[in-house]
């Protein structure tokens, strides 16, 4: 009798798992809430099988009555682009599983580009991982979903 039990709650728990935790690939299309003293909204979206995020809205989205222009960019050429509208988040890809790997995450406010991962912790709640090299040596932001 126990070990019919026993084996009648672990196949409860793995039946309640698989289910309720699945994680889909679209699940993180829509706008996000950057942290910071300066909060940016960012929608993500699908292109294909990628997911890239682009900026649609800035707290402070003007510099002495002009829009904020992209003045750290690497690539001088890019320097009057606004920042918003800009394109930050390029080439994620869904593992399958619960991560968007393998994506480049740009910073306007360094000029400097990192890979980066994310991941959900709940349906309103993202993991924003952005490294040099390994991801062991980084920085990990948590985004709110939110409204344009």
């Amino acid at each position: 009798m126990r070990k019919s039990l026993t084996i009648l709650v672990l196949l409860m728990f793995s039946l309640n798992n698989s289910t309720c935790g699945q994680v889909k690939a679209d699940d993180i299309i829509g706008v996000w809430m950057t942290v910071g003293n300066e909060p940016t909204k960012i929608r993500i979206y699908r292109t294909g099988e990628k997911y890239y995020g682009k900026i649609v809205w800035l707290k402070y989205p003007t510099n002495n009555g002009k829009p904020k222009l992209d003045t750290k960019n690497p690539d001088k050429n890019k320097r009057n682009q606004p920042v918003t509208g800009m394109v930050i988040m390029r080439e994620f890809q869904f593992d399958g599983r619960d991560e968007w790997e393998n994506g480049r995450i740009y910073d306007p406010e360094s000029g400097k580009t990192y890979s980066c991962y994310l991941s959900l912790k709940d349906k309103n709640t993202m993991k924003v991982r952005g490294y040099i090299g390994i991801a062991l040596v980084g920085r990990t932001e948590v985004w709110t979903r939110a409204e344009l």
